[in-house]
């Protein structure tokens, strides 16, 4: 089976629109739902990568102990510090960040990275998911804690985009992951939403339509990669969301956005860095230029 690739062509009508006369309010309220002790390092790169991206305002939500380390790492986003124990997320908090979701009126939701396995965190992610219906990034922790917990877990909203690697869509289709494009349709149709399936020629599914990205290569597979993939998709889903309408089609060409544009960073930074000396942290230094190589 032949499958159409993500490419530049494909992705370029996609960048959200940055009119001259606008103001954060049109880029979108994202909400990084993240971290826990050992893992802010995640939350960081996460929300960093939602306003590089261009969303407009971000916040992150993470256990109030945690809250200085992220807050002196990225200054630009705000942060909301929620009940915690042991350093990650009790189940309590799930109450609390909903109720400054609905609040702060948050665009979109992007839970997972950092947030650890403790019995709390996981608690804590099936809770906040069933309280809040508004477009939603998911990923990491919050995938797992979705495979070991009831089922069926579909989202309420429609624009909503899963992003497993391997490992995690194998704990959620409960088998192993021996055919690609065959896992990332049973993603799709088992969520209800955009299934990246993350690797070499990462896939997306939406119902029957599926895409293989053409960019990136080894300098991807580094811890942390996948949280700053996150971040872009969220950033991008809010910016895209407000301008066209959030929907599985936004959703779909937002996810689609992000991951040709993490790949491309990662060969620009293995060409000045090397593949085996490219950071996480250091992949959104060559977003301008992937932009631009897009804009041109």
């Amino acid at each position: 089976m032949k499958i159409p690739g993500i490419t530049k062509a494909y992705v370029k009508p996609l960048l959200p629109p940055r009119p001259r006369a606008s103001h954060k309010g049109d880029y979108g309220r994202v909400l990084v739902a993240v971290g826990s002790r050992g893992l802010a390092g995640a939350a960081i790169l996460a929300a960093r990568a939602a306003l590089k991206a261009g969303a407009g305002l971000v916040t992150v939500a993470c256990p109030e102990s945690e809250r200085k380390i992220i807050a002196c790492a990225v200054p630009e986003a705000m942060t909301f510090g929620a009940s915690c124990s042991g350093g990650a997320f009790t189940a309590a908090a799930a109450a609390e960040v909903a109720a400054f979701a609905k609040k702060k009126k948050i665009d979109v939701l992007l839970i997972g990275p950092g947030l650890g396995d403790k019995p709390g965190a996981r608690a804590f992610a099936l809770k906040l998911l069933a309280a809040l219906d508004i477009p939603a990034v998911i990923d990491a922790d919050a995938l797992n804690a979705l495979a070991a917990g009831p089922r069926p877990f579909k989202v309420k909203s429609p624009a909503a985009v899963f992003t497993p690697h391997p490992g995690e869509a194998a704990r959620l289709l409960g088998r192993k992951v021996t055919d690609r494009p065959a896992a990332a349709a049973a993603l799709a149709a088992l969520t209800g939403g955009v299934a990246v399936l993350k690797g070499q020629g990462t896939l997306l599914c939406s119902g029957r339509k599926i895409l293989k990205n053409s960019t990136g290569g080894p300098e991807l597979a580094k811890g942390g990669s996948g949280d700053v993939l996150a971040g872009l998709c969220a950033g991008f889903l809010a910016q895209n969301g407000l301008a066209r309408g959030f929907s599985s089609g936004t959703a779909f060409g937002s996810a689609a956005l992000a991951v040709y544009l993490h790949g491309l960073c990662g060969e620009l930074a293995a060409e000045e860095l090397t593949g085996r000396c490219v950071l996480a942290g250091e992949l959104l230094d060559f977003l301008p230029p992937a932009i631009r190589s897009l804009e041109r």
